[in-house]
């Protein structure tokens, strides 16, 4: 018997569903897109309610920051005689911080929440263009 069947039993070692538990951005997947009106941000939090998550513009306006905590249910001191035999739900802290466009309207964000995704619409707002190059004439001085 090999050292890691020893150690894992008969499941198959996957080191990947360990890192993706233990990675709060793996953990949190987030779609980022943007249309002609606005930067669109779809985040998948299945089993929280929206009082469970935290939508925040951070970094006087530079930033959207998308926060929560999905709490340890069933992990308790009561539940002394109960036997896990697999524990792959992601549990704690997670925070996703996505550094937002200089186009973005940072005051006129709007965030929903249905069957566990987090849709958050942030618009968009014209640019001002830098002015065009201006070349300026050279007078000669006479003197």
């Amino acid at each position: 018997m090999s050292l890691i069947s020893q150690l894992c039993g008969d499941e198959i070692f996957d080191p990947f569903l360990s890192l993706i538990n233990r990675c709060p951005v793996l953990n949190t997947p987030t779609d980022w897109k943007e249309t002609p009106d606005a930067y669109i941000f779809v985040s998948d939090l299945p089993g929280l309610k929206k009082e469970e998550v935290t939508v925040e513009v951070v970094d006087e306006g530079k930033a959207l920051q998308i926060s929560g905590d999905r709490k340890n249910e069933g992990f308790n001191e009561d539940n002394k005689n109960d036997k896990w035999h697999r524990v792959e739900r992601c549990r704690g802290k997670f925070l996703r911080r996505f550094r937002l466009p200089e186009n973005a309207k940072s005051d006129e964000v709007k965030a929903s929440m249905e069957n566990g995704v987090l849709v958050v619409t942030v618009p968009k707002q014209e640019v001002k263009k830098k002015p065009e190059k201006k070349v300026i004439d050279i007078e000669e001085i006479k003197g």
